[in-house]
């Protein structure tokens, strides 16, 4: 979760799904920034298995070209995961056969990614809080308000950031 310490527009009140993290850096995803675009226009058939809205997400500001999906698992599906029943799925696959498999999906244009020592240099300044994902964080109906759903759910301090107003001098 982005915190108001961060100073760069690509991030602002944005909540990331990090995928990998290691010596090399991290990568991740946007959740919540859908596009105007219909996923239809992108990928024909998936309509039917995306989440609503049911839209092309940018998953970040690396390689706009690159697709990503994230989907929510049955919990019976077999397979590895991100985290919990969060998983990957290839948005060049067929939709009808992953129906079986999964709740509902997303697909992302492009990800968030940081070299070796940058995440954990941005979480030193505090410009993120790590917290724990759920499955409705990907499948969001109101991906405008993820940010600020996310953070009521947090203790102490950090809840109170939920009522923050995007800008601060309005308040």
């Amino acid at each position: 979760m982005a915190l108001p310490a961060l100073d760069d527009p690509n991030f602002a009140r944005s909540v990331v799904l990090i995928l990998e993290h290691d010596e090399e850096g991290a990568l991740g995803l946007v959740l919540n920034r859908p596009t105007t675009t219909p996923i239809d226009e992108v990928l024909q058939g998936w309509s039917t298995l995306a989440a609503e809205p049911a839209r092309l997400y940018g998953g970040g500001p690396v390689e706009p070209r690159a697709v990503v999906g994230l989907a929510v698992a049955r919990p019976e599906a077999p397979g590895p995961s991100v985290v919990g029943r969060i998983r990957t799925v290839d948005p060049t696959g067929d939709p009808v056969l992953l129906a079986g498999e999964v709740e509902r999906a997303r697909i992302f244009a492009g990800y968030a990614g940081w070299g070796p020592g940058q995440l954990e240099a941005e979480l030193a300044e505090d410009a993120w809080l790590v917290v724990e994902a759920e499955p409705q964080d990907v499948i969001s109906r109101h991906p405008e308000d993820l940010w600020h759903e996310v953070m009521a759910r947090q203790e102490g301090a950090a809840r109170l950031m939920a009522t923050f107003p995007d800008d601060p001098r309005l308040n």
